[in-house]
């Protein structure tokens, strides 16, 4: 029979297992590990000390979680086997596979090593633990993309596309395209977002797909094509490490822990994070002046609202795996008329966000760019969307820009 607890060692779940730990217990083990990598964990620790059995087939589930964890950063370290549990272990070969430590100390000694050079941020969030390292202090630049204004009008035509080098191009999000000739592209516009020089959007349309670009900036030809939005690079300042330990995280208050930790006015953002449900909207038809509405009122006016736009009353895809990028402020009332129009109207942030497949994700901050290169190149993608405030999220990594404002 397998028992077990569940209890708090510093950042990190430590599962006190009792009893066998052999085939019939493998299906609650994997159950039990799999919610708790669901639920953010990437280091487990697992007490063995009242284990009295375990067979080869049993540690199987093991080896599958450690296999899981591994691709993100993560990892099962076991204490204080007997010496018998320690002998299969060491038949099985899973001695050179897993971390086996005589007592909790020492374990968390390691944890401590393997932070080295982190800063912890003093609970910038509460219920929330947020780790950080410095990076390059040089500022970034922003740059608006054509104009929004003609948005609720449905009014934009050819002369309103803004053609953009995607060489010229690091992050940014609006409402943008890919294509040469206008008859054909213009009614594919939607949401979109650039990401380390990737580009991603979701066509307007009936049944719709995200279509993307990888590492787009290396090819000189590229062009993205533009109603409106905005662009920025320069140097991450910090690349942040976060945990709701007592509750998501939603994206309002993940903002403000950013500037906690940072000191700057305007900031571009790039998040890497497990949904805990989102709160997002996107257009479902581009708002060109064809296709403007018959009863001349804006495209959100109620009566044309559900036809324009997609936003569902309650939050969605929970346990993804997303990618967002955005611009957030301080305080909206300090930053410039043009600032301002690039968010929501007494918003302080704008932030697009991709959805990918549900998969545990690295959160080691010294991996960022790799894992960011992961999950665009292995992971299905679904959907781009504005994100909202109420989003949650149960954990990630985050990388933070300081912008001239």
């Amino acid at each position: 029979m397998f028992e077990y607890d569940l209890r708090e060692e510093d950042a990190c779940r430590c599962i006190v297992a009792r009893g066998r730990v052999d085939a019939l217990s493998a299906p609650d083990i994997q159950k039990l590990l799999d919610r708790l990598v669901l639920d953010g964990e990437r280091l487990l620790l697992v007490d063995m000390a009242s284990v009295n059995y375990v067979s080869s087939a049993g540690l199987r589930v093991f080896l599958a979680a450690q296999k899981q964890l591994t691709k993100v950063g993560g990892e099962i370290i076991f204490i204080g086997m007997n010496t018998q549990v320690f002998k299969v272990f060491r038949m099985s070969g899973l001695t050179n596979v897993f971390r086996i430590a005589g007592s909790t100390d020492e374990v968390l000694h390691l944890i401590e090593q393997g932070r080295a050079g982190a800063i912890v941020a003093i609970e910038p969030i509460e219920g929330a633990r947020m780790e950080y390292v410095e990076r390059a202090r040089g500022k970034g630049t922003i740059f608006a993309i054509g104009s929004p204004d003609k948005t609720a009008g449905s009014a934009y035509g050819e002369k309103d596309v803004v053609p953009v080098e995607a060489s010229r191009m690091q992050f940014g999000c609006g409402l943008a395209t890919l294509g040469e000739r206008y008859e054909e592209y213009k009614e594919l516009f939607g949401e979109s977002m650039v990401v380390k020089g990737s580009f991603f959007f979701y066509p307007a349309v009936k049944h719709s797909s995200v279509d993307f670009l990888v590492n787009a900036e290396e090819d000189p030809g590229t062009v993205y094509r533009f109603l409106h939005g905005f662009g920025f690079d320069g140097p991450y300042r910090y690349l942040i490490s976060f945990e709701g330990r007592e509750r998501p995280l939603d994206l309002t208050s993940l903002a403000k822990g950013f500037f906690a930790i940072s000191a700057a006015s305007v900031l571009g953002v790039v998040i890497i994070a497990e949904s805990k449900g989102l709160w997002g909207m996107h257009l479902k038809k581009a708002p060109l002046m064809e296709q403007r509405p018959d009863n001349g009122k804006s495209i959100f006016d109620d009566k044309n609202f559900s036809e324009w736009v997609d936003f569902p009353v309650e939050p969605t895809y929970a346990n993804h795996a997303v990618v967002a990028t955005g611009i957030a402020v301080r305080d909206r009332e300090s930053v410039s008329p043009q600032m301002q129009s690039l968010m929501a109207e007494e918003g302080n942030f704008h932030i697009h966000g991709a959805i990918f497949e549900k998969t545990p994700l690295n959160k080691n901050t010294n991996g960022f760019d790799g894992e960011l290169l992961r999950i665009f190149n292995e992971l299905q993608v679904y959907k781009i969307q504005h994100i909202l405030g109420r989003s949650r999220f149960s954990g990630g990594m985050a990388a933070i820009i300081e912008l001239d404002g």
